[in-house]
């Protein structure tokens, strides 16, 4: 992957956005930020991505309406009540959008809504009618107004997430950014919990959609913490054009250069999610290579990210290859495992732990060392092919349990 310039700015790196988050009510803690507006200084070619959980929140079906036309000027998102399952859900998300409109000066169609917290409780429009004029009058175009807007849409995030670069098109300087949420209820088979991203490179609504479903399945649909599709997960993208590149309105170089920018993104988020997976103490990367397909690839790395018993096992800085074989194993699909091996890598070291499907003998100690890292890299070769995929994961903890066994409470 193409390395890239790391600026600060989140969602404000982008020329012509800027952001705000306030505490509007909806958690009793008045320190703690719970809506957030990001706004475009102009009407942006826009693009979405969605749960696929049969159940989704009414913001989700306000957005899939106001991007018919593939564009938008601002988002909107409360956390800690997520309006999903309520009786007037999507009345009260096109009355926050005519909120926002009313404030910002721009069409109610151009709001993008989104929600996150508990599932099913009642909402009214009331922390809304108090938050939304003071986020609008907090709006800032700097990397303050981005790290505000990323606390307010945190639920059990222990901390913000937020990422922007810059990239070439066209011979132009570009930058992307982005914020993120979620940290449990993460196998979204879609996108994320929620995501918000800004450009201003000039790229057509038609290819935002398209870069967005292409990168999606090899990064936000190979990430997991708990097997859990939330009902509110959104990813949006927005781009102003204001970078002044030539519109990307075809498939070509300039577009594989936007969607490697994205997908350099996408990977960094996925892996700020994972490594803060509820109650987690490390994150767990699996890299697949010489695989025979691509698919092949990825289902294997997420089989490995999503075992529980290897989950555990990495909390117990326990090196038990055989579940990490056990998972390749049971991944659907016609390969062979005769040719696999594994190696457990992090800044301590690495281990060989398993060759042509068998025990490659090492070190214990060594392993424990390897497992006491923060990040653990899962390098399986499967020495069947060509193709590749990566997943990211995290351990399984008694904290986790703890987390959602009081959620509501």
């Amino acid at each position: 992957m193409a390395k890239y310039k790391v600026i600060p700015g989140g969602v404000c790196a982008a020329k012509g956005f800027s952001a705000s988050g306030v505490h509007a009510g909806f958690r009793a803690n008045p320190n703690k930020l719970d809506l957030a507006i990001i706004k475009a200084d102009v009407r942006c070619a826009a693009a979405g991505v969605y749960t696929t959980n049969k159940v989704y929140g009414a913001p989700i079906k306000v957005d899939r309406a106001h991007l018919v036309d593939g564009h938008a000027q601002a988002v909107l998102v409360n956390s800690g009540n997520a309006n999903t399952c309520a009786a007037n859900g999507v009345d009260l998300a096109n009355e926050c959008c005519a909120l926002v409109a009313q404030q910002l000066g721009i069409a109610a169609e151009d709001v993008l809504p989104a929600s996150t917290g508990v599932i099913g409780q009642p909402m009214t429009i009331d922390p809304f009618a108090r938050g939304i004029p003071a986020a609008a009058a907090r709006l800032q175009a700097s990397a303050e107004g981005s790290s505000e807007a990323a606390k307010a849409i945190m639920t059990t995030d222990t901390y913000e997430k937020e990422y922007a670069i810059e990239f070439e098109l066209a011979g132009k300087t570009c930058r992307l950014g982005a914020i993120g949420k979620g940290s449990g209820m993460i196998a979204p088979n879609m996108a994320t919990m929620l995501a918000f991203y800004t450009t201003d490179a000039a790229v057509s609504p038609e290819l935002l959609q398209k870069a967005l479903r292409t990168v999606v399945p090899t990064t936000y649909n190979q990430m997991s913490v708990d097997l859990d599709t939330s009902t509110n997960d959104t990813l949006l993208l927005l781009a102003s054009g204001l970078a002044g590149n030539e519109p990307v309105v075809t498939e070509g170089p300039e577009y594989d250069k936007f969607l490697a920018a994205l997908g350099a993104v996408a990977e960094h988020m996925c892996a700020l999610h994972a490594s803060d997976g509820e109650g987690a103490t490390h994150l767990i990367t699996c890299e697949v290579t010489h695989a025979p397909t691509h698919e092949i690839a990825r289902a294997v790395a997420k089989s490995v990210v999503c075992s529980n018993l290897f989950k555990a096992a990495v909390f117990g800085r326990d090196a038990n290859w055989g579940r990490i074989l056990c998972a390749i194993g049971y991944t659907p699909g016609d390969f062979s495992i005769d040719k696999v091996s594994v190696r457990i890598a992090s800044k301590a070291g690495e281990v060989f732990v398993c060759e042509n499907a068998a025990y490659h003998p090492f070190s214990e100690d060594e392993a424990y060392a390897v497992l006491g890292e923060h990040d653990i890299l899962v390098k399986v070769d499967m020495g069947t092919g060509e193709a590749s995929g990566k997943a990211w994961g995290c351990d399984l903890t008694y904290d986790y349990v703890k987390i959602n066994g009081d959620y509501r409470t």
